[in-house]
């Protein structure tokens, strides 16, 4: 992230908070509090990375904070730090508005010890209570177990609070100042390609940057990109993207001199839509100074149909390889980019993005089959996590081809790894077990081509969606699930009834009887759009956490209720969860709103 986008990554600000009362008190606690503070900032250190690879940097404060000129110089450290999160840890009673973090736009935590030498509990409560008084949502962090005094180990259930908590500030923190670039906008009278310029800045504190899609034409009619990386890009496809079947009609087959002119539209448009997000500096050499500085996008969407894909190759190709974890320049970060301009399926997709660090999904939301759906078109039964029915999720070819699901955790099971955990073989698995037939031209008269695969394995996955009403604002939904394999002769006679040149997925959401996810088929008839973002993992937790510092409600989600960790004032709000959270984000309104 600090390579690919303007500006230094955020650092985790750790404050060790104490007794003010010297002569005695204060300095008898001295140690046992900056060892705190120590602690929390090593198991910080030792197991959070930012997207890029690089380690998170925790900062704490030259000095235990006993009163206000302290907790003063400790924000003077953290604004020359770039100190983007606020942690405080105590073992004892403190004096509560004097030393707390009083910075509205930073997300914040209090981790109070529970020992009884010292009243860490007392203080916590304390500040809690301060910080909902002053209209500051803070999150509560209390171990379960009573720890001895001189016990410097952090609980499992601290640790999973810190590292929730951490997480969810990071992404907060990385998409400030960044841009969401439109290329193109309203694709096919979508809402979701309608970016609302306003739900970006208020909400994620994000620039919205608007570029005509004949910028792309442009640039490849001038020379605007690095014509080195284009033959080494050029050649890699040759290499490694297989041409599948054409799907067209004869008449409307293209000759292959038009097949060659459209792979190379297509390899060029990637380059250029990289360049547009974050710049090139081969283009500032090139003479091209502004292009070459880029629009510091950390997400883009691409409008594609219909006026560019009535005309030109489409974007599945660009969308697909942007959106993995491996190019002609071999393994690295997974960009973020949202097919058919589609914002608030691509905010989804950022927002697991910067929680995993892994590549997204982008998949219509297409079908629910019923078990008996199934069974009637090829007399066969589904099974295993599939039989009580399965949601077909499908795309025109953007996928991220990590999704073909040929990576492998440390136990052997299917995933989709940070990018450093990626080995060459991998990627290569991922490449070979992808085909790229020609696009539809019924579809895309302007040609192109789709990858297609099929999703091996069964991998656990949280798919999710932001979604726009008006008079309400922003809602998330979310449904943990798991990737599923069906047989061969069930899911050929399924695929052939959409459209088969395209990535797919079998999606079987984890159902609890109830409301939503009373079943497979209820999970379908709640989704509020045509598309879903895909993270792998169940995240679902990480979502509502990192939603409740955006004051974005949760409208749906299958996550256990002992999972979810919001502010402590979202209890001041009522006694049923998801009801408080809407009332509370209404209250506190977006993070980086004007009132």
């Amino acid at each position: 992230m600090s390579k690919r986008l303007i500006g230094n990554p955020p650092k985790v600000g750790i404050r060790p908070v104490i007794d003010g009362r010297e002569r005695g008190v204060r300095e008898s606690l001295e140690t046992q509090v900056m060892e705190l503070a120590k602690a929390a900032a090593d198991f910080i250190e030792k197991n959070l990375r930012f997207p890029d690879g690089e380690p998170v940097e925790c900062v704490i404060a030259d000095t235990t904070i006993g009163g206000v000129a302290e907790a003063a110089m400790c924000d003077d450290k953290f604004r020359k730090e770039g100190v983007g999160v606020s942690l405080t840890v105590t073992p004892c009673w403190c004096y509560g508005t004097e030393v707390m973090d009083t910075d509205p736009l930073i997300p914040k935590a209090v981790w109070g010890f529970n020992g009884t030498e010292r009243p860490g509990a007392v203080y916590l409560a304390a500040a809690l209570a301060g910080y909902s008084q002053k209209g500051l949502p803070a999150f509560g962090i209390y171990g379960r177990d009573v720890q001895d005094a001189d016990d410097t180990s952090i609980p499992e259930d601290v640790k999973e609070k810190i590292l929730r908590f951490t997480k969810s500030a990071l992404a907060v923190a990385q998409m400030k100042g960044k841009s969401y670039l439109s290329v193109g906008y309203s694709s096919m009278g979508i809402a979701g390609s309608m970016v609302d310029n306003n739900f970006f800045q208020d909400y994620m504190g994000l620039r919205t940057e608007f570029v005509d899609s004949t910028e792309i034409i442009r640039r490849i009619e001038e020379g605007i990109y690095d014509k080195t990386e284009f033959e080494k890009a050029l050649e890699w496809t040759r290499q490694n993207c297989k041409e599948g079947e054409d799907p067209n009609k004869p008449a409307n087959q293209a000759d292959q001199e038009r097949k060659d002119y459209e792979w190379e539209t297509v390899v060029k448009m990637t380059l250029i839509m990289r360049d547009m997000m974050i710049g090139n500096p081969k283009l500032v050499e090139m003479g091209f100074r502004e292009e070459g500085l880029g629009r510091n996008a950390i997400v883009a969407g691409f409008q594609g149909q219909r006026q560019w894909t009535d005309y030109m190759p489409n974007g599945d190709f660009m969308e697909a390889i942007l959106n993995s974890s491996f190019d002609w320049n071999g393994i690295r970060e997974a960009f973020v980019v949202a097919t058919e301009n589609d914002s608030l399926n691509g905010v989804a997709m950022l927002f697991g993005h910067l929680l995993s660090n892994s590549a997204q999904m982008f998949s219509d939301v297409r079908t629910y089959w019923s078990p008996e759906a199934v069974t009637r078109v090829t007399g066969k039964s589904l099974s295993g996590l599939a039989k009580d029915g399965i949601i077909h999720l499908i795309n025109s070819g953007s996928t991220t081809l990590d999704a073909t699901a040929q990576q492998k955790d440390s136990g052997g099971k299917p995933a989709m790894k940070p990018f450093w955990e990626i080995t060459e073989a991998e990627a290569d698995k991922c490449l070979k077990n992808t085909q790229w037939p020609q696009a539809e031209r019924e579809y895309f008269r302007g040609g192109g081509y789709s990858s297609q695969f099929k999703t091996e394995g069964e991998m656990p996955v949280t798919m999710s969606r932001v979604n726009l009403v008006k008079g309400l604002g922003p809602v998330l939904q979310i449904a943990e699930g798991w990737t599923v394999e069906i047989p061969e002769e069930i899911h050929e006679v399924l695929d052939q009834r959409t459209n088969p040149t395209w990535p797919t997925t079998w999606f079987v959401p984890r159902t609890n009887g109830k409301g939503a996810f009373e079943d497979v088929y209820s999970v379908m008839a709640n989704w509020g759009a045509n598309h879903g973002a895909i993270s792998y993992g169940h995240i679902g937790a990480d979502l509502i956490t990192l939603a409740s510092m955006l004051r974005i409600p949760v409208s749906m989600h299958n996550v256990d209720e002992g999972q979810i960790f919001r502010p402590s004032a979202w209890a001041s709000f009522g006694a049923e969860k998801e009801g408080a959270d809407y009332r509370a984000c209404e209250t506190y309104g977006p993070l980086y709103g004007i009132k």
